[in-house]
């Protein structure tokens, strides 16, 4: 990982605190850790009459099917699963999110946010912080949340801590114990508080599945919030097989662009422009982090790795550029010029006309 990550150390070695927290998993007994899980399961079992026990944030990706395999199959908890309906769904995120409710059998709640104040947010978003993503990220934390209180489920089971497996600011809760109930808090929100950016913009009515309940109603109704890759080494190849199990299909015309994997984010159609941004600010995307996971689980070498992002990180996710531009209100001009608005001009010149990294892995 380069040190352009927001939340990422390199250490007096030179290597990176990604790579440091995957030489610390190979010393974590992970027997025991499951061992502690099966305990809080076997706690919450039954506390909550005949209403739910676990909640689990779901999307039909790999990831998802793998988390809510685990609780309702292996752990044996009676399960939700949540869904924050995407705005633009693929072809596959509709089939892979029926055949995960049909093939698991877990009940499953889908939100629908008010697709004008979504829109709204993501076009305020990525034109004034370059994250068009901000507000879709906002509503999964803020809605499983308010979900799990309704329902009064006493666990809520996230996937993975994202600081933790790629670097970042991770909370001591979250490093100690596995606790996710500083989830809200996390480098997905550093560029703006949500006041700073919406006061006055959007009515508060239109908020509701946008804001985190206080942490201290979680804990006064004794809802718990965890991390599963706290409990379970977290690798997503070895959740595609799980998923492959019940229905999931990666994508039918192989990678997007810019893309090593078919089988990676691929339940809807805005989010590849945002992580192109993401190489835009800090000169790594998603070529980096697939073959850096593969590298972390012992399926590729670093030289291949090289190889691949060189091939293809420039490559622009066209895809789904147009539904982008008239879900955002916006003309292609408009667009290019976020783009050379965002740009890091620290890490980035041109090359006979053309924009490459002043840095390039190798």
């Amino acid at each position: 990982m380069p040190d352009t990550k927001p939340g990422l150390v390199i250490d007096h070695e030179g290597i990176c605190s990604a790579c440091r927290s995957v030489e610390k998993k190979h010393l974590i007994d992970w027997e025991g850790r499951a061992a502690r899980l099966k305990a809080l399961c076997d706690q919450v079992r039954g506390s909550n009459g005949n209403g739910y026990e676990c909640v689990v944030p779901v999307s039909g990706g790999k990831d998802s099917v793998y988390q809510a395999y685990m609780m309702s199959r292996v752990y044996k908890l009676k399960t939700l699963g949540i869904v924050l309906v995407p705005h633009l769904q693929t072809r596959e995120g509709v089939l892979n999110l029926n055949a995960m409710v049909s093939n698991l059998g877990i009940d499953l709640l889908k939100v629908s946010v008010r697709p004008s104040t979504l829109q709204k947010i993501r076009r305020i978003a990525f034109l004034e912080i370059g994250n068009p993503g901000y507000g879709d990220h906002r509503v999964v934390f803020a809605g499983v949340a308010r979900a799990a209180l309704f329902y009064g489920a006493p666990l809520v089971v996230w996937g993975e801590d994202i600081a933790v497996e790629f670097g970042g600011n991770t909370a001591k809760s979250a490093e100690d114990e596995g606790s996710a109930e500083d989830l809200i808090s996390n480098d997905l929100f550093r560029e703006s508080s949500f006041d700073d950016l919406l006061k006055g913009r959007v009515d508060e009515n239109e908020l509701f599945f946008y804001v985190n309940p206080e942490k201290e109603e979680f804990q006064r109704r004794r809802i718990k919030s965890i991390y599963l890759g706290y409990y379970h080494w977290w690798d997503g190849y070895k959740h595609l097989g799980v998923a492959r199990e019940f229905g999931f299909q990666p994508r039918q015309k192989g990678p997007l662009s810019g893309n090593v994997l078919d089988y990676d984010n691929i339940d809807e159609k805005l989010c590849e422009i945002h992580i192109w941004f993401k190489f835009l600010k800090f000169g790594f995307w998603r070529p980096t982090d697939q073959c850096c996971y593969h590298i972390w689980n012992g399926r590729m070498t670093r030289e291949q790795a090289v190889e691949l992002v060189r091939e293809k990180q420039y490559e622009f996710p066209h895809e789904y550029l147009n539904e982008f531009l008239e879900y955002h209100q916006l003309t292609e001009a408009e667009f290019r010029a976020c783009e050379e608005r965002w740009r890091n001009h620290d890490i980035w010149h041109k090359v006979n006309g053309q924009w490459r990294l002043k840095n390039e892995v190798c």
